[in-house]
C-alpha cells in the first residue's frame, strides 16, 4: 500500500517576491530543438519584463528544461508563466508539426530569500551550459546568446534583462563589477551540482543533512517550507504573510453580496454615484472605482469575469485585467463592511 499522495500546496506569491521557475520537458522531451525556439521563447520573456510583470535577473535555457530567476511585480508569476508556456507551445507544436503537452506537469516555483541567494543562483543557473558541455570554457559563456551571463558581461545585448541590479552587489563601475562577477562565477565552477539551490526546506535552506543533524542534537528548531529557499525566520515571515492573505480571502468570501448591492457599496465608499460606475466613462475616479469593484467582487466574492463585465458593460478581458491589477487598500475595508 502506497500512502495517500499529500495534496499540491498553493504557490506563495505576492509583488516583489523573488522566485526560482523551472520548467521541464514532459518524459524529458527536447523543449528547445532549434535556435527559432528558444528566440520565440526569449521574446516572450522579454515582453513580460517590458510590461513590468518580470524583472528576470538570471536565465537560461537548456535543451530539455529552463531555469528563471524573476522578481514579480504586480502580475502574479502563474499569470506570467502561463502567458510565457501556453505561447510557447503553440507555437513550438505549430513549427514542429506534433501535438499534445510540452512541458512535465506544472512548472516549480521556489521563493527565495535575497541573500544569499540571488547571486548564488545567478552563478548557479549560468553555469548550467558549462556543467552540461554546452559550452567547454567560462570564456566562452561571455557569448553564449541562450543564458543570462552574457547580458552581464556585454557580449550579447538582452536590454530587458536587469543586469543592474546583479552587477551593483560587485561594484559602482560597470566595468570594475562586471570583471568581479565573472570571478565569482569561476568560483562557483569547482562546486559543481548544486542541490541545495534547486529546492525548498531545511535541509536546503541550511546546507544538507550535515548541518540538520548538529542542529537537531542541540535541539534547535527552525521552520522549513518545500516552497521556500531561506532562512527559518524568512519561512516563518511568508507563511504568516500567506495565512493573513487567505484569511481575508475567507472572511470576504463569507458573505457573498449581489452585484447591485455591491455596486452600492462602492459608490457610498467612493463617494461616486452608482451610475457611473456603469457608465463607461474613463475618468481617474471612475476607473478607480470601477477597478475596486471587480476586485472585490472577482477576487473577493468569486463572481465571474462574464458576469461582471455584463453587469458593468465592458469586456470580460476588461474585467479580468482590472481584477489582476496590485490589490487596491479598498478592498480590504469594504471586505469589513460586509
Amino acid at each position: 500500500m502506497y500512502p495517500p499522495a499529500m495534496p499540491r500546496q498553493p504557490r506563495l506569491d505576492a509583488p516583489g517576491t523573488l522566485h526560482h521557475v523551472m520548467g521541464r520537458g514532459i518524459d524529458r522531451t527536447t523543449i528547445f530543438q532549434e535556435d527559432a525556439d528558444r528566440e520565440d521563447f526569449v521574446r516572450r520573456l522579454a515582453d513580460l519584463c517590458q510590461t513590468g510583470a518580470l524583472a528576470v535577473y538570471a536565465w537560461v535555457l537548456m535543451p530539455n528544461h529552463f531555469h528563471l530567476l524573476v522578481r514579480t511585480g504586480a502580475t502574479p508569476l502563474g499569470q506570467s508563466m502561463k502567458r510565457l508556456l501556453t505561447g510557447y507551445v503553440v507555437n513550438f507544436n505549430r513549427r514542429h508539426r506534433r501535438t499534445g503537452h510540452l512541458f512535465q506537469n506544472r512548472y516549480k516555483s521556489i521563493v527565495c530569500e535575497d541573500e544569499p541567494y540571488l547571486l548564488e543562483l545567478t552563478r548557479y543557473i549560468h553555469l548550467n551550459p558549462l556543467r552540461r558541455n554546452l559550452v567547454t570554457r567560462l570564456a566562452d559563456l561571455r557569448r553564449y546568446p541562450w543564458a543570462g551571463h552574457a547580458a552581464l558581461l556585454g557580449g550579447v545585448a538582452r536590454p530587458w534583462q536587469d543586469t543592474a541590479t546583479v552587477l551593483a552587489y560587485f561594484g559602482r563601475r560597470r566595468r570594475q563589477a562586471q570583471a568581479a562577477y565573472e570571478a565569482f562565477v569561476a568560483d562557483g565552477i569547482p562546486r559543481g551540482r548544486r542541490p541545495d539551490l534547486v529546492g525548498g526546506g531545511l535541509i536546503r535552506s541550511v546546507g544538507g543533512w550535515a548541518q540538520v543533524l548538529p542542529m537537531r542534537r542541540r535541539g534547535v528548531k527552525t521552520a522549513a517550507d518545500e516552497r521556500i529557499l531561506g532562512s527559518g525566520a524568512f519561512v516563518e515571515r511568508l507563511q504568516a504573510e500567506a495565512a493573513q492573505r487567505e484569511a481575508e480571502t475567507l472572511r470576504l468570501k463569507r458573505t457573498i453580496v449581489d452585484l447591485p448591492a455591491l455596486a452600492k457599496v462602492i459608490a457610498d465608499h467612493t463617494t461616486l454615484p452608482e451610475p457611473e460606475l456603469r457608465s463607461g466613462s474613463r475618468r481617474p475616479a471612475v476607473v478607480h472605482a470601477r477597478r475596486l469593484f471587480c476586485q472585490v467582487a472577482a477576487k473577493g466574492m468569486g463572481h465571474s469575469g462574464a458576469a461582471i463585465a455584463r453587469f458593468l458593460g465592458v469586456t470580460t478581458s476588461a474585467v479580468n485585467r482590472l481584477a489582476a491589477t496590485e490589490e487596491l487598500p479598498g478592498v480590504r475595508r469594504i471586505g469589513k463592511m460586509l
